[in-house]
């Protein structure tokens, strides 16, 4: 029996499934912000001090959920539109034994190499020690978030986005109150700081995780999953090792990039690194939106790339793609108009506000460019072709350093040209991504004869 979404239209497909994902990344953009609001009435070091993890918590998520995640989410989508249904049912638990294999060495990466890290990225005094304490906590709860992110990732793979969105909304919500009081304390308690947030998230994720684990279990994928008498087999977990080592890439690069330019950007002192910090949530606010399109593009492309619908799954990557142009361009450029107005709602000191200000004004116009690139990127994954996001990566990871080195080393342009830099990466990101998708379009390796 055809599955639904290889005839259903296209636009009320991924409407319905990128909508809850959206709206959940929606929500959480604006707790992202709240989130800035609380590290920052704890004083610069600790802006400092997350301007430091940010890009190592960054590399972890956009792991679990993109690269590895989304790979999970493809090889279920495409074994069921191509029929496989015992593969299908066996996939659930190579994906969980891939997450716990990855949670547990991003937690021992944390406690052996971050701290090191930190300090060739020009982390001293507070802001240091800080980013220490947080990193130990947070990524303690590795594991943890690593499952939450498969068991999301193979209900979306299944086309129920909406159960992961309801059950994130939920505890997204409840993440904000109680970030805020382990944060800042209450009454006369004075709080744990940074630390705070990292309890707070540990906390709403171990209790999603149960959540989510019961449903599945319950068949909330179209069949009842099962660990025991399951073999373990290497062709499922190449399955979603091909793809998802290759879109990790993708992100080990985007992260690598974020990590030497923040590095750079210490050079200029901890009032910049701050504004870098302000600055650069602002495309993490905005990433979501494009994640958000793109994880129902996965399931979308990956249902048609398993049954051979090439052309299909060909219109739907650049309906997504084109709408997440669209929308993470219309941010970009408003907030660009408004640059200090946008910081002051985090800082009042003027240094970081100048720093975040030009940032903002030289980067988020090229929003349009990074939406396009990141959802064209998930598109890839539904179809099992990731060569070209891989190349795309790395070219950009080159092109953002390289244009860095120059403008701070030989052109002198200081701080403005690091992020100049930043700006060029994300053009050449997304001009890749689509130029190379529009002169070589996805086709079947097997044709007829």
């Amino acid at each position: 029996m055809s599955h639904p979404l290889l005839t259903a239209p296209i636009g009320r497909s991924l409407f319905r499934l990128a909508g809850p994902t959206t709206g959940l990344m929606l929500v959480q953009v604006f707790v992202a912000a709240i989130d800035v609001y609380f590290i920052g009435s704890l004083g610069t070091d600790a802006l400092a001090a997350v301007a430091l993890v940010f890009p190592f918590q960054m590399l972890m998520m956009n792991i679990a959920m993109g690269g590895m995640g989304g790979s999970v989410a493809s090889s279920l989508a495409r074994a069921l539109g191509a029929g496989r249904h015992d593969d299908a049912r066996a996939l659930v638990a190579h994906a969980l034994v891939i997450a716990v294999a990855f949670g547990l060495a991003f937690t021992v990466f944390a406690w052996t190499l971050a701290p090191a890290l930190f300090r060739l990225m020009g982390g001293v005094g507070g802001a240091l020690q800080a980013a220490v304490a947080y990193t130990q906590v947070w990524f303690s709860g590795s594991v943890l978030l690593w499952t939450f992110a498969f068991l999301s990732s193979l209900l979306r793979g299944s086309g129920d986005a909406a159960t992961p969105g309801l059950y994130g909304l939920v505890a997204t919500i409840v993440y904000v109150p109680l970030a805020g009081v382990l944060a800042l304390g209450v009454g006369s308690w004075p709080g744990l700081g940074l630390t705070g947030l990292a309890v707070a998230s540990m906390t709403t994720t171990v209790t999603t995780v149960l959540l989510l684990g019961r449903v599945v279990w319950r068949g909330k994928l179209g069949f009842r999953p099962a660990l025991a008498g399951v073999r373990l087999q290497g062709r499922l977990f190449a399955e979603i090792l091909r793809v998802g080592l290759l879109g990790s890439l993708t992100t080990v690069t985007a992260n690598a990039t974020a990590m030497v330019m923040a590095g750079l950007v210490g050079r200029f002192g901890i009032a910049a690194l701050a504004g870098y910090s302000i600055g650069v949530r602002l495309e993490f606010m905005v990433s979501p939106i494009a994640f958000g399109i793109g994880t129902g593009l996965t399931t979308l492309v990956g249902v048609a790339a398993g049954a051979g619908a090439w052309q299909r799954a060909m219109r739907a990557a650049w309906i997504g793609g084109l709408v997440s142009f669209g929308a993470l361009g219309l941010i970009g450029w408003t907030v660009a108009l408004i640059p200090e107005s946008w910081a002051r709602l985090f800082t009042s000191d003027p240094a970081v506000v100048a720093a975040s200000a030009g940032y903002i004004t030289r980067v988020a116009p090229f929003y349009c460019l990074f939406g396009l690139a990141l959802t064209l990127y998930f598109a890839s994954q539904g179809a099992g072709r990731m060569v070209v996001p891989a190349v795309a990566g790395v070219v950009r990871m080159v092109a953002t350093i390289l244009a860095g080195w120059l403008g701070v080393e030989k052109f002198g342009l200081g701080l403005e040209g690091v992020f100049a830099a930043i700006a060029v990466g994300m053009a050449v990101y997304g001009g890749l991504m689509g130029g190379l998708l529009l002169v070589m379009p996805w086709r079947s390796r097997h044709p007829a004869s």
